[in-house]
């Protein structure tokens, strides 16, 4: 077998990188590779203080590389950088240029609103007069051009960007621009992967104040991707009041927390219904988010009450902050946005 770069990076990219899903071959840490007759080496560039995860890394490329027929000695130099560690020794994430700040928005399971929270915080964010893009990160389930109104293809600019159409005042990007009607999306866990990587990367978002992030509901794929990919300035959770949907959102801060990215605070969305005769009807319990939030040491961003005019909104792709931001259900969502910019210091 004749040895080549392309047969020694192939058997290096099942190395992974210590505590994610990701290699060392995608996260661009092999410099340069050489190869003797049935020798080669290899160099690997890491931005890691440590020690630990540098041999580990190490010995696993070794072990790789001695596993492809035709090799006989493997020698993989590992070089650190005098950049300061992230947790674990994660690999350097790449910055966003323009993009002040970067905040997901999740939930632990489906069925809580999360996408309807994230359109109207958006477009909250924009009414106060903040530069905001939102990018749909549900690839199977895209629901952002739906609530937004929008369903026009990005444009690509001359730096062969996309460039992401705008609708109330917020820059957008999802899956829906680019698949044809109720097409389906049926892809793998790399693909999806790449597909993240991309929409961060290689959308030309401009100058953000805020960048919010719809991710799918749970801890997969979509959201370990957009975790290793991107420095994110923090999480909003969103859950519903009863214990069916903490225990969930306890599994989605406990991810957060592993990844290292803070907990910005919980929205409890469906937190209660005034019925006609204004009788007060807690459907799913009440004040769940809030107690959770007080267990977690996390703050708590707001309730958004049960109101017709919000499903009305999200269905006909005007969403209720941009038609009635005075009136009670956008107000709600407005009283979110000012908390989340509280937190941020109250600036943009």
């Amino acid at each position: 077998m004749t040895l080549n770069e392309q047969t020694l990076r192939q058997a290096l990219s099942t190395v992974k990188y210590p505590g994610y899903s990701r290699d060392i071959v995608s996260f661009g840490l092999v410099k340069q590779i050489v190869i003797r007759e049935d020798a080669v080496g290899v160099l690997l560039q890491l931005t890691t203080n440590s020690a630990e995860t540098a041999l580990q890394i190490k010995q696993d490329a070794e072990r790789a590389l001695l596993g492809i027929a035709g090799v006989a000695h493997a020698d993989v130099e590992v070089r650190t950088t005098a950049a300061p560690a992230t947790a674990g020794g994660a690999p350097p994430k790449q910055t966003l240029p323009g993009i002040k700040r970067l905040v997901a928005v999740a939930s632990g399971k489906g069925g809580v609103g999360k996408s309807t929270v994230s359109v109207n915080l958006a477009c909250a964010l924009a009414q106060l007069g903040c530069e905001v893009g939102l990018l749909d990160c549900d690839i199977y389930g895209p629901s952002i051009p739906l609530m937004m109104g929008i369903h026009e293809r990005p444009l690509v600019s001359p730096e062969e960007k996309l460039v992401p159409p705008r609708s109330h005042g917020v820059k957008l990007m999802s899956m829906g621009f680019l698949v044809e009607g109720d097409q389906p999306v049926i892809w793998r866990g790399p693909m999806i992967q790449r597909t993240i990587q991309q929409f961060v990367m290689q959308v030309d978002w401009g100058r953000l104040d805020y960048l919010l992030v719809d991710l799918p509901p749970g801890t997969g794929d979509a959201q370990l991707s957009l975790c290793q990919t991107v420095p994110l300035d923090g999480g909003v959770i969103v859950t519903t009041p009863q214990e069916a949907s903490l225990g969930v959102v306890r599994k989605g801060i406990a991810m957060f927390q592993k990844l290292n990215v803070p907990i910005l605070g919980i929205v409890e969305n469906m937190s209660y219904f005034t019925a006609p005769g204004g009788q007060r009807v807690e459907i799913f319990g009440h004040g769940g988010g809030r107690q959770e939030a007080e267990r977690q040491k996390v703050p708590f961003l707001g309730e958004i009450p049960i109101f017709t005019e919000i499903r009305e909104g999200g269905d006909r792709g005007v969403p209720v902050t941009v038609s009635a931001p005075q009136m009670p259900a956008g107000a709600a969502f407005v009283n979110v946005a000012q908390a989340l910019r509280q937190g941020f210091g109250g600036a943009g």
